[in-house]
């Protein structure tokens, strides 16, 4: 006997970079700065909020849209830092995690043959979910200038079509480090204006903006709310990415259909921990303090890669900090990620995973979310090039 054989849905996808450049700096003992958690622990009282919760008996299954309770508090919380109004019934589902929450927008409304704009270089998981709806993803290549990557609109708008049924959008941006500002978002609403397209709007990263800048979530503007499923990631703010707890807010319209998948994908997420988030979100200082958090350690990081020769792009966003390094080698993206774990000891990813078509732009992308510890082990060794 022997196994059929299976045809690949997605025979495109292998194993991530991410977790191929893991193993090679666990093998080599590197300081991983690849992958994108923190190696620092969460406040103590979110734990103790969600062991409470556990004892108190809250370990069944809660509802298939989320708690209550929480989908309350992050309809107050968006209220309170867009000015945008989501009814906790029907416009605010709890996920089990942001990747799930992007796939299920994206299967809930693209269908076989419907395109999807893609602004490149985009995080992992969008391809793939376009690919299992028989969508058709059609990418559009961030643009990289002295001020760091930026959105081409104007090609953003050439490449929509009458299959156009989805835009997504990704800001603070993952790997660049990017944030769209107000004109982006005034240019997103002049391609969009009058059509039926849907905007994904992935703002995991929303509470890591820096310099005073504010985060230009799709909430702010209630003409792209209107048509916008808006994602956001427990697990990034409050440093608990293992939880795997997000959200997504949507016009309840959207939300209806986004709940049919939802319900038959993961039904309901874990409970205790929906309870621990939804008392320990009435205290909005860990979030509102996320910036000055993050800011610290990005300045520590880029101060201290000062001396190399790597050169430093801009980091508006997120806790990823990307550099050049032409100046150091000439090789592909992979080869110096993999040389820099192999030798110097300190892991990175390269952009090119992020683009469909690996596109090679010399440039390396690295996780500040570290102890301070960490990250200056790092840099002892990457200020040697």
């Amino acid at each position: 006997m022997s196994t059929p054989v299976l045809h690949t849905r997605l025979p495109a996808v292998g194993t991530t970079v991410f977790s191929l450049m893991s193993a090679l700096a666990s093998e080599h003992g590197a300081v991983n700065l690849g992958q994108g958690f923190p190696d620092f622990a969460c406040e103590p009282a979110l734990l103790d909020h969600v062991d409470a919760a556990m004892r108190a008996g809250h370990n069944q299954y809660p509802m298939m849209t989320g708690m209550p309770a929480l989908r309350e508090a992050i309809a107050a919380k968006i209220a309170a830092v867009y000015g945008a109004h989501y009814n906790a019934a029907t416009e605010i589902t709890v996920t089990a995690g942001a990747t799930q929450a992007l796939t299920t927008a994206i299967l809930c409304c693209v269908h076989p043959g419907d395109e999807v704009i893609v602004i490149e270089p985009a995080y992992d998981s969008y391809l793939p979910a376009i690919t299992l709806a028989g969508g058709v993803p059609v990418p559009v290549a961030m643009e990289l200038g002295e001020h760091g990557y930026t959105v081409p609109w104007e090609q953003v708008a050439a490449a929509v079509t009458p299959r156009t049924r989805l835009i997504v959008i990704n800001t603070p941006h993952n790997p660049t480090g990017s944030i769209l500002r107000a004109a982006d978002l005034r240019a997103l609403s002049d391609i969009v204006r009058g059509s039926d397209i849907l905007i994904l709007s992935d703002e995991v990263y929303e509470h890591m903006v820096y310099d005073g800048e504010r985060h230009e979530s799709v909430c702010r503007y209630p003409e792209l709310a209107e048509r916008s499923f808006v994602v956001s990631s427990f697990g990034k703010t409050y440093h608990v990415t293992g939880w795997k707890i997000g959200y997504v807010a949507a016009p309840a319209s959207l939300m209806a259909e986004f709940r049919k998948v939802h319900q038959y994908n993961v039904f309901s997420v874990n409970t205790p921990m929906q309870h621990g988030l939804a008392t320990y979100m009435a205290d909005p200082a860990p979030y509102r303090d996320l910036p000055a958090f993050y800011q610290r350690k990005r300045d520590l990081f880029r101060d201290g890669l000062k001396g190399s020769r790597f050169t430093l792009l801009p980091a508006d966003g997120t806790y990823f900090q990307c550099v050049k390094y032409e100046a150091i080698s000439p090789i592909l993206e992979s080869d110096f990620a993999q040389w820099l774990t192999t030798d110097i000891k300190v892991a990175a990813i390269p952009v090119s995973a992020f683009y469909s078509q690996g596109r090679e732009s010399g440039i390396v992308r690295f996780c500040f979310a570290k102890k301070d510890e960490t990250l200056r082990l790092a840099l002892e060794r990457l200020a040697r090039l």
